[in-house]
């Protein structure tokens, strides 16, 4: 393939020893590095207007498959690196985040150039449906990786898959299996591959933390197969797409205008292997069969399954309190140490303002100014106080979506309408703690702790309205961005 290249081209790469040497280095550099490299190479490639078609997908291709195990790496590294900074976050995220765009449209680029039977493209002909299927793994991967900062996603990026799925379907190739990447075991489709972005969108990941979106992905490769994909409208539909269009897929509670390219799909046979497997898990048994990337507890996984059963089932989730819609001001502070500044009267760090669009008896949504709110994740503990009122509320962040990148949306459960700040000894050290809830001899109480603080076998004491009151653990329920909560079980005055 190196030595096709025309000598017309500026193109560095269109010098076959120079394209050589370019992507022997590339396996030795550091995988940041490396996909930064590709990046640029991959833009400047598709800006080139003298390479030929032919030349430019070989390219395309042999850049791709030269930095796959770097883009593994360090989509790892992002997940499990621990205690990366803001700013270090964000730089990796970027890192993986462009170079999947930036190959989505090196292959949509290709197919363009195809679809309108550019010179050369007799040429490319039995490359097609591999160019379709890593395309869309690409812009899959982007999709994801947006998720993993809860958008904003592009509505244009579900055009290009969809209308490429559409031309692979006229083209009666939209089933037919290969291989994606050379020396990495499976077989896909490009339906198999649109179909797989579609039920990721569908699965609802604004309410899971990054890993866990990771390994709801891991799930949703391994039960695709059993997913039912048609034209067709059928009683066992759940969500329709129009394919031609630059929208998400949707839950089918009426009929959409009928349309060629509309498809719907359901989970079919999938949603009972998927509630069979989460039993399994419940008794403490991963299933080895499933590839997740990683070693997983059942603690970690039980909780994606549960949630992906509840988004597969022909019913939605059904919500636990009625929402009511209103418009009012909520100054928002963050973490346990602001809070329990707060709430001890000792002032504090500077505080936010959001707008609440609803409340209900669990908790309220928000718009988030995120300009000033970079902290905005799932699991964020809140100190929240309503606007005109005195008293404080504790709350935990379970849903967020970028709506644009400075304005985004969260659900907020309440966990405590009158919490109260403790200094409490644990084993013989000091913690700020939040009591959520009344003490009664012998009934339960949640507390909220510094991360790491609970202890099985630790109890928490500390002065309580003129006498000493000790709390005997029961069970960690959470642990959050920077807290754990912890449940305990009051025990008789000293």
């Amino acid at each position: 393939m190196l030595g096709l290249f025309s000598a017309k081209s500026g193109h560095p790469l269109a010098d076959a020893k120079e394209a050589k040497r370019v992507l022997g280095e590339l396996s030795m550099r550091d995988a940041a590095m490396a996909l930064d490299e590709v990046s640029g190479w991959l833009e400047s490639v598709a800006g080139d207007e003298i390479l030929n078609l032919s030349e430019r997908l070989a390219l395309v291709f042999q850049l791709d498959e030269a930095v796959q195990t770097h883009a593994r790496k360090l989509g790892r590294d992002y997940l499990t690196s621990p205690r990366l900074g803001r700013q270090q976050e964000y730089k990796l995220w970027q890192a993986n985040h462009d170079f999947w765009a930036q190959l989505g449209s090196a292959y949509d680029s290709c197919l363009a150039r195809y679809r309108t039977q550019e010179k050369g493209s007799e040429a490319i002909k039995s490359d097609v449906p591999l160019l379709i299927v890593r395309m869309l793994r690409a812009f899959s991967a982007q999709l994801k990786w947006d998720q993993f900062r809860y958008g904003p996603i592009n509505a244009e990026l579900w055009q290009r898959m969809g209308r490429a799925y559409l031309f692979a379907e006229q083209g009666k190739f939209s089933r037919q299996a290969l291989t994606p990447y050379p020396n990495v075991p499976g077989e896909s489709t490009v339906e198999l591959e649109y179909l797989k972005a579609l039920v990721f969108q569908a699965s609802s990941m604004d309410s899971l933390l990054p890993l866990e979106i990771e390994i709801a992905e891991r799930f949703i490769a391994h039960f695709l197969p059993q997913f039912l994909f048609t034209a067709e409208a059928r009683p066992e539909n759940v969500y329709w797409v129009d394919a031609d269009k630059p929208a998400p897929p949707k839950r089918l509670a009426v009929l959409p205008q009928m349309s060629p390219s509309l498809r719907f799909f359901s989970a079919g046979a999938a949603l009972a292997k998927l509630e069979g497997m989460l039993r399994q898990v419940e008794r403490g048994e991963v299933p080895a069969e499933v590839n997740l990337g990683a070693q997983y507890s059942a603690r970690i996984v039980l909780p994606v399954l549960k949630h992906m059963v509840m988004y597969w089932a022909p019913k939605p989730p059904m919500r636990s309190h009625d929402r009511h819609r209103v418009k009012s001001r909520l100054t928002v502070v963050n973490g346990l140490d602001a809070i329990h500044a707060r709430l001890s009267n000792r002032g504090g760090e500077e505080s936010e303002a959001w707008v609440v669009d609803d409340v209900s008896l669990g908790g309220m949504g928000a718009q988030v100014p995120l300009s000033a709110s970079d902290w905005v994740r799932i699991g964020a503990l809140l100190g929240m106080q309503p606007e005109g009122g005195s008293n404080w509320l504790v709350g935990v962040v379970r849903r967020f979506s970028r709506e644009t990148p400075t304005q985004g949306s969260v659900g907020i459960e309440t966990l405590s309408k009158s919490p109260q700040s403790i200094v409490g000894d644990l084993g013989g050290m000091d913690c700020n703690a939040i009591l959520l809830d009344t003490l009664h001899t012998g009934d339960t109480a949640r507390v909220i702790l510094p991360s790491a603080a609970f202890e099985p076998a630790i109890p928490l004491v500390f002065a309580w309205q003129g006498r000493s009151a000790r709390l005997d653990p029961i069970e960690q329920l959470e642990t959050g961005v920077d807290f754990d909560l912890g449940l305990y079980r009051v025990a008789p005055p000293s």
